[in-house]
């Protein structure tokens, strides 16, 4: 069996909570309430009645889900940015406590500090956050099965495991 790649796990878990975020926001402007006023009541101006929590939570979660996602343009233009797991393990933890504020998304807080603890532990063993797969990025079906092989097991000779006589469609059976 191969490793576990702890930033791609991260990465699932940090898409959920920003997917229960982004529905919490939506949440919030119909029904808005702060987790923390059954202690004091001092926290409510920031839902209403300007929702600026709410939208607080909205941008935080589409913009987790465009980094994680990964949106191709952001990709391209910050390409450095979108690796970085330093940028993620300083920005989630803003937006768990915008989550953990706002009663809806209390969850997605939750998640989103566990996301960040998985990540730390990934940076501490020395991984490297790749790019996923984006359709518009030149990724082929040959180059992802070189860069399991080499997660897995480190550099391999081409002649041992070469998969360059065959096309992507031979591959998949179309």
């Amino acid at each position: 069996m191969g490793k576990l790649i702890k930033n791609h796990w991260a990465r699932l878990i940090v898409l959920t909570a920003a997917t229960i975020q982004l529905a919490a926001a939506v949440e919030g402007f119909f029904w808005p309430k702060i987790f923390w006023d059954f202690m004091t009541k001092n926290l409510d101006g920031a839902v209403k009645p300007f929702p600026s929590l709410q939208i607080m939570n909205l941008v935080f979660s589409l913009i987790a889900l465009a980094w994680e996602w990964p949106l191709a343009p952001l990709v391209k233009v910050l390409p450095g940015f979108h690796r970085s797991i330093e940028a993620r393990m300083v920005f989630y933890p803003l937006s768990a406590l915008a989550g953990a504020i706002m009663y809806q998304s209390t969850n997605a807080a939750i998640y989103y500090v566990i996301g960040v603890v998985i990540y730390f532990i990934a940076f501490t063993e020395g991984e490297v956050s790749r790019a996923a797969f984006i359709p518009s990025l030149t990724w082929t079906f040959t180059d992802s099965i070189d860069r399991l092989y080499a997660l897995n097991h480190g550099p391999y000779p081409k002649d041992q495991f070469d998969l360059g006589r065959y096309s992507q469609h031979t591959l998949m059976g179309i």
